[in-house]
């Protein structure tokens, strides 16, 4: 179900579209015909139950998984046909629901690396040590450095990423997707591990992200409240499909995604206290 928010505005022209994306694996179809727009400036919630769909969809839009139909327009440009290492240039970073950290390597390393995709000079001007260079190396460690402030990392940038609490490293992944400078931010499951005082640093975190740098959020999470208490838009999926889009308050209380989490039972009862 699609519900209407736009209240006869004119709507910005999506900075994300999803246009019937299709992928299997074998005989399974992970997504089946998934459609939604995300707006920029909008924190987009992607939620359902285990085996929804939902890292299925991230890996499409990050590429790491070719769909087998449909189209991912990025800016209005098609991703299909762009190879996985583009993405990071093109203006999506991305966090992973296990951590990809280099474990041997600084803090500081860390979030260096997402800062080489904006790199503008090339290897001749590297070779030969142009001004650009060293303005263009000032400029990226000025980058990292606004980050381990921002995310308060100041006391371990330089220790390896590997030997952090588990919480403190998926805030250098964080900043290492920050540092590639994206407009779309695509987050699997940043608060998994936390607890419940890093949940709330973590909502309070994202929304200070967002208006800082105008990002807009696409976010895959299993954390009901904080998910609703950040969206703007939700978009539900169960066994690969759609089953609800809209405002989170609207959403939460759709039968569909009722029934994919709790069963028929429950959402057969809600649809009685409706009535």
């Amino acid at each position: 179900m699609k519900y209407g928010v736009s209240g006869g505005r004119r709507q910005p022209k999506p900075l994300l579209e999803v246009r019937d994306i299709t992928a299997r694996f074998g005989g399974v179809v992970a997504l089946d015909q998934v459609s939604f727009d995300v707006a920029p400036g909008e924190i987009c919630g992607l939620i359902g139950p285990n085996g929804a769909g939902k890292t299925t969809l991230f890996n499409c839009l990050s590429r790491l998984y070719a769909s087998h139909s449909g189209e991912i327009r990025f800016a209005g440009q098609a991703l299909g046909a762009l190879p996985q290492h583009r993405m990071a240039g093109l203006g999506i970073g991305r966090t992973f629901q296990n951590l990809a950290l280099f474990r041997t390597l600084t803090v500081r390393q860390n979030i260096a690396v997402g800062t080489t995709c904006r790199r503008g000079t090339g290897w001749l001007a590297h070779a030969l040590r142009l001004p650009a260079v060293a303005r263009e190396e000032l400029a990226q460690a000025a980058r990292v450095d606004e980050l381990i402030d921002l995310l308060h990392l100041g006391d371990v940038a330089d220790a390896p990423a590997g030997e952090l609490p588990f919480g403190t490293q998926k805030r250098v992944e964080l900043a290492r997707a920050l540092a590639s400078s994206p407009r779309l931010l695509l987050l699997d499951e940043p608060a998994c591990g936390l607890n419940h005082q890093e949940v709330d640093e973590l909502a309070f975190l994202i929304r200070t992200l967002r208006r800082r740098f105008a990002l807009t959020v696409l976010l895959v999470e299993h954390h009901m409240g904080l998910v609703m208490a950040l969206s703007d838009n939700i978009v539900a999926l169960n066994f690969g499909r759609k089953v609800a889009e809209g405002l989170p308050a609207e959403v939460r209380r759709d039968p569909e995604l009722v029934k994919a989490y709790l069963g028929e039972s429950a959402a057969f009862n809600q649809r009685e206290l409706a009535l």
